[in-house]
C-alpha cells in the first residue's frame, strides 16, 4: 500500500483518522499501533512478524542497557543490539549479493536465499538503532512502555521510506501530544503537496527515463542521454521529497513534529552543500553514529579523509546490494574529500554558478550508476553523455521526447529551486494590496485542485512505483 493509491487515501487513511481521532488521549497509540501494523501487513504480512520480532527484542535490550548503562553488561546489551540489526539488514538486504560473489569468484554453485526485501527495513533498523545508542550514551532514557515504543517503530507515516526519525525527536509526542485544527490543516495541506509532487511530476519524469533507458545505448544521441538522465535526477527528487512531505504531513495531522529530510538541493554549489540538503534524515544518521565516533575531523586530516570514505562505502552499501552503489558511493567520497583539500577553497572563489555546474555535473553522473543494474550499463550511458559512443548530438529520438515532456520539464527544474517560494513570500510581505487579494484567493483554491488533479492521475494511470522503497 502506497500513499499515492487509491486503497490508502480512499480507504485505508479515512478509516484509520476517524477511528485516530474518536479515540482519547493514550488510547490514539493503541490506534496507531494496529493502523501501522495493518499498513504493513497489506503487503508484508510475513514480515510484519520481523517488525514485530525486532520491537520485542529492541524493547527489552533498550532496559537492560539503561538498565546497565556504562558497566560491561550494558556494552554488551548494546553490541547484542546493533549486532542484530546489521544481520537482520545484512541477511535480508544483502545475502544474495554476497553468495553470487563467492560463486562467481571461487566457482561455486551455493544456492541463493531469494528472499524478498522487507519494506522499510532499512530505515526502521536504522531507527532501532539511534535509539539503543541513545539509550547507552545517556542521551535518551529507555522506554518503560512497550506500546510506545512500539509505535515509534512500526509508526506507518514514515515506516517505509523515512525521514529516519531518532527516538529524542519524537519522544515527548509519544507519551503526549497536542491536536488540534491548525496543525491538522498544516499537515493536511503538506500532504496533498507531496501527493502532487509524487504523481504529477515524479511519475511522468519516471516514464521518460523509463523510455530512454529502454533504448540502445551505443546509438543514443547526446541529447536523449541528457533529457534522460536529468528526468531520472529530477524524478528521485520529487518522488523521495514527496513521500517525505507526505509523511511529515500525516505527522502534523496526528500530533508528530518529523524531521525535514529535503532542502532543494539542486541548488548547491557544492557536493558537500549538497548532501546537506538531499535525504538530510540519512546524512544526520551517518554523520552522528559513524562519522562523530570514529573520530570525524578531530584526529587530522588524514583521518578525516579516511572516516569520509568510510561513512560514503558504507552509505553506498545502504542504498542497496550491488557493486554499482559502491561506486556511486565511493564517487561521492571522492569529490568531498577534493572538497576537503583544496576544492572547497577553488569553489568559494568562482561565481556561485560555477559552482552549481560542477555540482550538477557530478550529481548527475552519480545518478547513471545509482539507476542502472550494472557498471557496464553505466559506463555505456556516460559515454552516450559525452557523445563518445558515436552517437550524434541529436536526432528525430530527442527532439521527440524534448516535445512531448518539455514542459513537465521546465516545471519540475522551476519547482525543485525555492523561487516560488521566494515569489509567495515577497507577497506575503507586502501585507496587504491586490496582488495580496490574488495570492489568498488562488491560495484557497490551490490545494483543492492539487488535490483533484492527482487523484485524477491515480485512477487513470499505471505507473505509480516509489522508488525508495527498494531500499
Amino acid at each position: 500500500m502506497v500513499f499515492s493509491s487509491v486503497v490508502f487515501i480512499f480507504r485505508f487513511l479515512p478509516m484509520f483518522l476517524i477511528c485516530y481521532f474518536a479515540v482519547p488521549g493514550r488510547m490514539k497509540n493503541v490506534i496507531l499501533l494496529l493502523g501501522s501494523l495493518i499498513f504493513y501487513a497489506w503487503g508484508e504480512p510475513v514480515y510484519v512478524l520481523l517488525m514485530l520480532f525486532s520491537t520485542f527484542v529492541h524493547f527489552a535490550l533498550g532496559r537492560g542497557i539503561g538498565a546497565k548503562r556504562g558497566r560491561p553488561a550494558g556494552r554488551a546489551y548494546l553490541a547484542i543490539s546493533v549486532i542484530i540489526n546489521l544481520l537482520l539488514l545484512g541477511f535480508f538486504k544483502y545475502a544474495d549479493f554476497l553468495i553470487q560473489c563467492v560463486n562467481m569468484l571461487f566457482k561455486t554453485d551455493i544456492p541463493l536465499p531469494g528472499l524478498g526485501l522487507p519494506l522499510g527495513i532499512s530505515f526502521y533498523t536504522f531507527q532501532i538503532m539511534s535509539y539503543t545508542i541513545d539509550v547507552y550514551r545517556g542521551d535518551v532514557r529507555a522506554q518503560s512502555n512497550l506500546l510506545d515504543f512500539a509505535v515509534y517503530v512500526t509508526m506507518f507515516p514514515q515506516l517505509i521510506a523515512g525521514p529516519i526519525v531518532k527516538y529524542r525527536q519524537v519522544e515527548g509526542e509519544l507519551h503526549n501530544r497536542t491536536v488540534n485544527v491548525p496543525e491538522i490543516s498544516r499537515g493536511a495541506k503538506r500532504f496533498v503537496i507531496g501527493l502532487a509532487k509524487k504523481v504529477l511530476i515524479a511519475n511522468n519524469l519516471g516514464v521518460l527515463w523509463e523510455q530512454t533507458a529502454s533504448m540502445e545505448y551505443s546509438r543514443m544521441s547526446i541529447l536523449t542521454a541528457w533529457i534522460g538522465i536529468i528526468a531520472f535526477a529530477l524524478q528521485i527528487y520529487f518522488d523521495f521529497s514527496g513521500y517525505s512531505d507526505m509523511a511529515i504531513g500525516l505527522g502534523y495531522i496526528m500530533g508528530f513534529k518529523f524531521p525535514e529530510n529535503f532542502n532543494y538541493p539542486y541548488i548547491s554549489a557544492s557536493v558537500s552543500e549538497f548532501w546537506r540538503r538531499w535525504h538530510i534524515s540519512l546524512g544526520s544518521w551517518f554523520r552522528e553514529y559513524v562519522y562523530i565516533p570514529l573520530g570525524g575531523g578531530r584526529k587530522g586530516m588524514g583521518r578525516q579523509l579516511f572516516n569520509i570514505a568510510v561513512v560514503w562505502l558504507l552509505t553506498g552499501i545502504w542504498h542497496g546490494a550491488g557493486i554499482n552503489f559502491v561506486i556511486w558511493g565511493l564517487w561521492f567520497a571522492l569529490f568531498l574529500i577534493l572538497e576537503k583539500l583544496f576544492l572547497e577553497k577553488v569553489l568559494a572563489a568562482l561565481p556561485k554558478l560555477a559552482g552549481c555546474v560542477y555540482t550538477w555535473l557530478v550529481v548527475i553522473l552519480g545518478w547513471v550508476f545509482f539507476s542502472l543494474d550494472t557498471p557496464g550499463q553505466a559506463v555505456l550511458y556516460i559515454k552516450a553523455l559525452f557523445g563518445l559512443n558515436g552517437g550524434d548530438v541529436f536526432d528525430s529520438q530527442a527532439l521527440f521526447l524534448l516535445g512531448e515532456y518539455i514542459v513537465i520539464l521546465v516545471i519540475s527544474a522551476l519547482a525543485a529551486t525555492p523561487l516560488v517560494k521566494m515569489l509567495e513570500n515577497k507577497v506575503k510581505s507586502k501585507g496587504s494590496g491586490y496582488s495580496v487579494a490574488v495570492y489568498r484567493f488562488c491560495e484557497k483554491l490551490f490545494i483543492p485542485f492539487l488535490l483533484i488533479m492527482s487523484i485524477a492521475f491515480i485512477v487513470e494511470a499505471s505507473y505509480n512505483p516509489f522508488l525508495y522503497f527498494r531500499f
